[in-house]
């Protein structure tokens, strides 16, 4: 190698290692703008906390992952104006820690749920009204046939096929 080559090859390493040592100084600074992501945080593996919220642009929560009054996880998601709108999460453990998700109208009341149910964690979907169940589909918990049932406003049942 000649010694115009060992030249090129040390002043581009000072060059290098110069704007490095630039841009790292800047980034402390706040005066880097652009540069900011170059100098990004490390991740972190593990985060632990009891409620994750998520806000929009005007601080209102829109999401949060959160332990229920009994203990076990949910996540819920809410409308611009605060209502609970959908839940996903697990029963208490008298009923089996079995999994949901929760449809909620603008009344807050529960227009649709689906979920597993009983000894057989069979799935079940129920279509509710003004909170009264008025139809409801899925397999049968004790015998796994499928059903389908619906319901009168006064509670009265209509069996279209199956038992349940």
């Amino acid at each position: 190698m000649n010694r115009a080559m060992v030249a090129t090859i040390i002043v581009a390493f000072v060059a290098g290692s110069f704007g490095a040592f630039l841009v790292t100084q800047l980034d402390r600074g706040g005066a880097a703008g652009p540069t900011s992501a170059m100098a990004a945080p490390a991740q972190q593996k593990l985060i632990t906390a009891t409620e994750i919220r998520l806000l929009d642009g005007a601080g209102r929560v829109r999401a949060e992952l959160a332990l229920a009054g009994d203990g076990d996880p949910a996540l819920f998601f809410f409308d611009r104006e605060g209502r609970n709108r959908m839940n996903l999460g697990l029963y208490s453990p008298s009923e089996g820690e079995l999994p949901f998700i929760v449809l909620n109208d603008t009344n807050l009341r529960a227009a649709g749920i689906f979920r597993l149910f009983g000894p057989k964690q069979t799935p079940v979907v129920v279509f509710k009204h003004e909170g009264q169940d008025r139809s409801i589909y899925g397999l049968n918990p004790t015998s796994t046939d499928p059903f389908i049932v619906n319901m009168a406003p006064g509670g009265s049942k209509t069996h279209v096929f199956g038992n349940w």
